[in-house]
């Protein structure tokens, strides 16, 4: 590709405006390629909602809960209703401008270039980049943003000036999820722009990353290695939280043995100990609005989960509860257009990761406040006289 004869178009999202721009564009210049800003399982999606075909998507909660991706999974739900409700403020849907963009090449006989990264890839390094904290203020975030009491002035988001501000704002409040939501996908998005072998190219991007593309096309040598940037990744430095929490069962057994050297009688310790733990996973689970079969596993196999480390609670309440609650193809569509906390309440995907989320939450009170003060630090007095 060559730099002066690219074209970039920054568009916002869910503008009618920038539909007719992108069109427009495409058909005065009639470049030799069309790139848009969509990698191949977004484009494919599009695509067959272009042509009208009813897709499969639906979702094995089972292996949501097994590859511990019920994070992931609610982020995107969460991204994807934010998008969808804007776009129903202003009556154009989600990606209209890159439905235009395929139409006009297509008619033109003009070949696509698929210039994002995966979304998945782009969402996971970014939870990665996230302390725990950060996810909980991100969620509220979107989740209490309200759109219907604010006019919206979509075409006042491609404004330079109004995006600096926004972006500004954005990376003092999440400064990892600017980085890889803004910055790294500015730099894949240049990257995958200079990789066109065709001289003339109309690009169309959202607005906000415009800036960034331009800066790395100016200086390509800045731009990472595709590997880097498609690398998952976990936090930098040293991942004291997970070292901490395998610690604490090690830590556990350790009290219990040296009680039993000492002749101390653990019995009613060990009771103590799995009692707790089975009271906590059940209560978790059932105040999640679980099953009561699902309660009864989370709380049966809490005390195991607390001695392995790589065993959680949630996995097994949340798995019962897939069994009872039949996941549909409707539950994963209601998703992206809930209105409030009663529609999710009533969506099956949402009960089950509520079901999980809420029996490791108790497990983990468990673990961290309340075996320690009732079970191992009296125990541990016991041990060393104190």
């Amino acid at each position: 590709m060559r730099r002066e004869c690219l074209t970039i178009i920054g568009t916002a999202h869910v503008s009618a405006e920038s539909v007719e721009e992108v069109k427009d564009k495409i058909y005065e210049i009639q470049p030799d390629r069309v790139a848009i800003e969509l990698d191949l399982a977004r484009y494919t999606k599009l695509k067959n909602s272009m042509m009208g075909i009813e897709e499969d998507d639906s979702i094995s909660v089972t292996k949501i809960i097994k590859e511990n991706k019920v994070g992931l999974f609610l982020v995107t739900t969460v991204l994807s209703y934010f998008q969808s409700k804007i776009g129903e403020e202003v009556d154009v849907a989600p990606g209209s401008e890159m439905v235009g963009a395929i139409e006009a090449a297509e008619d033109l006989g003009i070949p696509l270039a698929l210039i994002d990264r995966n979304i998945n890839t782009t969402l996971e390094r970014a939870l990665n980049r996230m302390s725990f904290i950060d996810k909980i203020k991100f969620l509220i975030g979107l989740l209490t943003t309200d759109t219907d009491d604010e006019e919206i002035d979509i075409e006042e988001l491609k404004n330079p000036d109004k995006l600096d501000d926004l972006l500004e704002m954005f990376k003092d409040e999440a400064p990892g999820i600017y980085e890889v939501l803004v910055h790294e996908r500015d730099a894949y998005l240049a990257g995958s722009l200079l990789r066109i072998p065709e001289d003339k190219v109309v690009a169309v991007v959202g607005a906000g990353h415009q800036p960034g593309i331009n800066r790395y096309l100016d200086n390509p040598e800045t731009i990472p290695p595709l590997e880097e940037l498609n690398k998952i990744i976990d936090k930098k430095g040293i991942p004291w939280t997970k070292i901490i929490l395998a610690l604490i069962p090690i830590l556990f057994v350790v009290i219990f043995f040296l009680a039993f050297l000492n002749g101390i009688n653990i019995t009613y310790n060990i009771y103590q100990f799995i009692g707790i733990s089975m009271l906590m996973g059940f209560l978790g689970s059932i105040l999640s609005g679980s099953k009561i079969q699902s309660a009864i596993v989370g709380g049966l196999v809490a005390p195991l989960t607390i001695i392995h480390p790589l065993l959680a609670a949630g996995w097994f309440s949340g798995l019962t509860e897939a069994k009872y609650r039949k996941v549909r193809q409707r539950d994963i569509k209601n998703l992206a257009h809930f209105d409030g906390f009663r529609d999710l309440w009533n969506n099956n995907i949402f009960r089950v990761l509520l079901v999980v989320i809420g029996t490791n939450l108790a497990v983990s009170i468990a673990t961290l406040v309340i075996l320690p003060s009732q079970v191992f630090i009296p125990l541990f007095m016991q041990i060393f006289g104190g």
